[in-house]
């Protein structure tokens, strides 16, 4: 996964962002530039390689899943109000909002003439897995927006929105690798439902993480998702187990007008640990990941590769940043 994620990083090196006007796609460098685990590409590479595809002829379309992901990065923090993005200023914070929804707009487009860079003879399939991706994406941060004037929504509900806002991503990145690298049409189904519980069981650890992380290694403002009042899996399993008194609680702090962050830090943490709702949420994670796995033992394909690819997910699983 290494050597695909380093091929990636060359790509994106190599594209230029040096046009006019400067005001559009200096932003655009700005948020390449900071980095990313490049996670979604690497895993279209690995596809394409699992089934004994050329890793180059996916190299283009994968780099148009990162530039299609940071789109949508750069657009979601407008949206969140989010301070940080890999430990730097999200694009909105440095720039402005109108310079950011632009430079996002842009950004998209970009992705999209990469991905058309198919090998051509598989070219409308991809794109096809590639567009209802995105618009699933559209579609999961629409929902996510719709839950914020709920207190609470059910752990299913919030399921069902990530799966779309990140996990959809995730796994049409990968069923696009596989298409290329010569998949079956059923192997690459399979791989989809792979990379799909693994990006849900990759979104429960972030929100794991933006409570319990170490703010020191994190990257990102720690309780964001709790001082937003955001719906996360920990946020709705605590509703869903809470006591009448521990409800109460929760309602009060969460929505209370005259507390400080640090305080509704403190307090919600606080209710979370004695709900255990850390070790709740790593229960739901490692069911998800049963799930991607029992779809990828179902793959034909080398058993070595295919286990690398969970070792990768129990790597991204266990990641403390």
């Amino acid at each position: 996964m290494e050597k695909f994620q380093q091929l990636v990083n060359e790509g994106i090196a190599q594209l230029n962002w040096q046009k006019s006007p400067n005001e559009l796609y200096e932003p655009i460098a700005y948020t390449l530039n900071l980095g990313g685990k490049r996670l979604r590409p690497a895993l279209t590479l690995a596809a394409a390689d699992l089934f004994g595809g050329d890793v180059r002829l996916a190299l283009a379309p994968a780099l148009g899943i990162e530039l299609f992901h940071n789109f949508t990065l750069i657009h979601d923090d407008i949206m969140d109000n989010a301070p940080l993005r890999r430990g730097q200023a999200t694009v909105y914070q440095k720039y402005n909002v109108n310079t950011a929804i632009l430079s996002g707009d842009a950004l998209f487009v970009e992705a999209y003439k990469l991905v058309v860079q198919s090998p051509k003879v598989v070219l409308s399939e991809v794109l096809q897995v590639f567009n209802q991706a995105a618009l699933e994406v559209c579609e999961g941060q629409q929902l996510d927006m719709n839950y914020e004037s709920l207190r609470s929504i059910t752990t299913e509900n919030y399921l069902e929105m990530i799966a779309k806002k990140t996990s959809v991503l995730i796994a049409a990145a990968m069923q696009m690798g596989a298409i290329i690298g010569g998949a079956t049409e059923q192997d690459a189904k399979n791989l989809y439902d792979f990379g799909k519980y693994m990006g849900i069981a990759f979104q429960i650890q972030d929100d794991i993480l933006d409570v319990f992380a170490d703010a020191a290694t994190f990257g990102k403002q720690v309780a964001g998702d709790i001082l937003s009042n955001k719906n996360t899996f920990l946020k709705t399993k605590a509703y869903q187990v809470a006591n009448e008194t521990e409800m109460a609680a929760l309602n009060h702090f969460f929505y209370a007008k005259n507390i400080s962050d640090q305080q509704k830090i403190a307090e919600i943490t606080a209710i979370f640990r004695t709900l255990n709702i850390q070790e709740l949420a790593q229960a739901e994670m490692e069911n998800q990941l049963n799930t991607a796995t029992t779809a990828l033992n179902k793959i034909d394909a080398a058993a070595d590769k295919k286990q690398n690819l969970l070792d990768f997910a129990n790597y991204l699983i266990k990641r403390q940043v």
